[in-house]
């Protein structure tokens, strides 16, 4: 019996660390920002977009048109349980190049500079009507054809 009770009490206690470590806090890294002693190489107004390309790498995301601006975009994003997933932080740096493609500005933002800025994708929802199997076969009684059948 004493057994029987060591056993049910390590189980317990197993279950309870189990349930613990599910529900702490995960966190995801996406994108890349260049580091600081990278960015104090670059001069505004003297380099160029080919040094930028260089020194600190072309970045994921490019302005709107071929000569547009370059933005480097890093977020980090909180997983707690059941939840929705939170981004706890954001930073953009973006360089802006003059028409001489050299390096106009260079701007950090963040979370803290006001709102999230949300990055989504443009997807075209489908016109599919996701139909269930009986939904699908009852659809389809009044479609039947004899003549079909017996042909």
């Amino acid at each position: 019996m004493i057994g029987m009770r060591r056993y049910l009490s390590g189980m317990a206690a197993a279950a309870s660390l189990l349930a613990l470590t599910a529900c702490s806090a995960t966190y995801q890294n996406h994108g890349y920002i260049p580091p600081e002693e990278d960015l104090q190489q670059l001069v505004v107004g003297v380099d160029t977009r080919a040094t930028v390309d260089d020194v600190i790498g072309p970045p994921t995301t490019a302005g709107v048109l071929d000569s547009g601006d370059y933005y480097y975009v890093r977020t980090r994003k909180r997983e707690y349980g059941m939840f929705r997933p939170e981004i706890v932080e954001r930073q953009v740096l973006a360089i802006s190049f003059d028409d001489g493609d050299t390096i106009a500005n260079i701007e950090r933002f963040g979370l803290e500079d006001g709102k999230v800025v949300p990055l989504t994708r443009r997807v075209t929802d489908s016109s599919v009507v996701d139909d269930g199997f009986f939904r699908q076969i009852l659809r389809n009684v009044g479609n039947i054809d004899p003549g079909q059948i017996f042909d």
